[in-house]
């Protein structure tokens, strides 16, 4: 089934989905052809020499070289869950494929977990699209910031007193860049000054791209220092937004679907964990030409090597 807007990729929908993973066997071979493309291995030491357990306990593979018995959720993010993986690819489906976030309230109804259990799951499949920021990005490349964080308008009064000033007075700032027909990459940063601009733009824009962006007095004259980018800037102080091919469109429309998610599904995007929610948001743009199973593998692969205790998530 393929969708509307992008005709030339596959779709499923979520009775597909149910129909997919009828069980919990039917999940765990999926899961493990997503992790183990060149044959299953030991997540412990790497040994290939791998056994399975006849009786699945304590689990389902046993590793002699180093006498550990594992599972596909061995050395992932879902090390030690007791979730079933069919849960899992439910939760993997809906934030894959949902353009402006799932909320832990929404994924807490759907697969019947506790909203708490939701919220962890949505933080540790993030985890999955932390290798899928794109870059180096090469081209013709836009480069902008933005602040997320709410409307002064409906602070505490007390608040608002603090916070004098405005624009992006109490957000958080948030740079990125987008290749033009291509991926982005983004970041949330303590400030948009020079010095931390510079080594964005060094280590994610590639030699030799053309680089837009606004009149940014920041962004000014960094290029030149790199020496090895083309660079434009149009006037948004003057009112100026395209000049022939110089613009930001692309990245400001990037911008605005991370906006209408923190409005419409998140209502809140904490500084602590802003930086998941951006990595999401960025993820999910960098396959959304992939086939949706395709995507949801792309997540799955993601999450191997990584841990995301409860602990950390919550310090």
């Amino acid at each position: 089934m393929s969708g509307p807007g992008k005709s030339h990729r596959e779709g499923l929908s979520i009775m597909q989905v149910m129909d997919m993973f009828p069980d919990e066997s039917a999940a765990r071979e999926w899961f493990e052809s997503a992790r183990w493309q060149d044959g299953r291995h030991c997540p412990f030491c790497g040994s290939v020499e791998t056994v399975a357990v006849k009786s699945g306990k304590p689990m389902p593979y046993h590793c002699p070289a180093c006498r550990k018995y594992f599972s596909v959720k061995s050395g992932t993010v879902m090390h030690g869950s007791n979730l079933p993986l069919r849960k899992w690819i439910i939760a993997i489906y809906l934030l894959s494929t949902s353009l402006k976030g799932v909320s832990s309230m929404k994924l807490h109804r759907d697969i019947g977990v506790t909203q708490k259990t939701a919220w962890m799951m949505v933080h540790k499949i993030r985890e999955g699209w932390l290798d899928g920021t794109a870059g180096p990005l090469s081209g013709t490349v836009e480069f902008d910031e933005t602040y997320i964080g709410g409307k002064r308008k409906n602070m505490h009064a007390a608040k608002r007193k603090v916070l004098e000033g405005r624009g992006a007075v109490g957000k958080a700032a948030v740079i990125g860049a987008k290749q033009r027909g291509g991926g982005v990459s983004a970041k949330h940063v303590e400030a948009t000054d020079r010095g931390t601009l510079r080594p964005f733009i060094e280590t994610r824009i590639a030699p030799g791209s053309t680089l837009y962006s606004d009149d940014s007095a920041a962004v000014e004259g960094i290029p030149d220092m790199l020496n090895r980018l083309s660079h434009e800037a149009v006037n948004h102080s003057a009112g100026e937004y395209v000049r022939g091919m110089a613009h930001t469109n692309g990245v400001e429309s990037f911008w605005s679907m991370l906006k209408r998610g923190y409005m419409g599904t998140y209502h809140r995007m904490s500084v602590k964990h802003l930086q998941r929610y951006v990595t999401e948001f960025a993820g999910r743009h960098n396959v959304r030409d992939l086939d949706t199973l395709l995507q949801m593998a792309e997540v799955a692969r993601g999450m191997d090597g990584k841990r995301l205790p409860w602990r950390e998530l919550t310090a």
